[in-house]
């Protein structure tokens, strides 16, 4: 694997239990998918992907060749996600990955690179901002430690969310959790989609900010700080 090649990966599939097919629901001009893959495109990287199982691939192609993506079909058990990124960091021979989610279209470019900046410089495994709404941040992940994790992790949670390994394992792996930017913080925020209920709200939002170019974060957090009757506690799970 290549030490400084750089892959945006992003992981998607369509059988999502409580908003199905939520990945391909209208966004904006397009779908949520599409404004994820647009969002990541201004991050330099050496390779994009969309992670995904094989029941999906098909229909996933489309939308990702409009954006310059790659597809990554994974054979095999749809809750792997853990062996499906460490698949694709093989595959396409990047030494470092950007991971984002298909559910998070208001992921931002300008946290993708300024985290990726810290985490290169510091030689770390893994890498994240805290205090960012959720679905704006993404996880900066060392290529090393993806195939480590995937030879050790055993619990189903731990290859279901890739990183839940390196977390619980910090003694073996450096993880870094700098703050994000003051301006950029809002620590109850979810803007990922999920439910009827998120995909509603990103409804509003889009129809308030987008003008046919990815939203930037400051912009996100106004709106939030603006709607505080609209925000949603976030939920994470390491």
């Amino acid at each position: 694997m290549g030490i400084d090649r750089l892959g945006v990966f992003v992981q998607v599939r369509l059988g999502s239990q409580r908003l199905p097919g939520k990945a391909l629901l209208p966004l904006g001009d397009s779908t949520v998918i599409e404004q994820v893959m647009a969002a990541l495109r201004p991050l330099p990287a050496d390779c994009y992907a969309l992670l995904t199982d094989a029941a999906s691939a098909p229909t996933l192609e489309a939308p990702a060749g409009r954006h310059g993506y790659a597809v990554q079909g994974q054979a095999g058990p749809a809750d792997d996600v853990l062996a499906r990124y460490k698949a694709a960091a093989v595959r396409f021979g990047v030494g470092t990955v950007v991971r984002a989610t298909g559910d998070s279209p208001l992921v931002s470019a300008r946290l993708a690179r300024e985290i990726t900046a810290v985490h290169r410089a510091a030689d770390a495994d893994l890498s994240h901002f805290l205090g960012c709404p959720l679905g704006t941040g993404v996880e900066v992940i060392a290529s090393r430690a993806l195939v480590e994790a995937a030879r050790l992790a055993e619990d189903p949670a731990e290859r279901e969310h890739i990183s839940t390994y390196l977390y619980r394992h910090r003694n073996r792996f450096r993880v870094l959790e700098p703050e994000v930017p003051a301006e950029l913080a809002h620590l109850d925020a979810n803007v990922s989609v999920d439910t009827r209920e998120d995909y509603e709200r990103l409804l509003a939002i889009y129809a308030e900010l987008y003008r046919g170019v990815p939203i930037e974060v400051l912009d996100v957090v106004s709106w939030l700080r603006g709607h505080p009757e609209r925000v949603v506690h976030k939920h994470i799970r390491y």
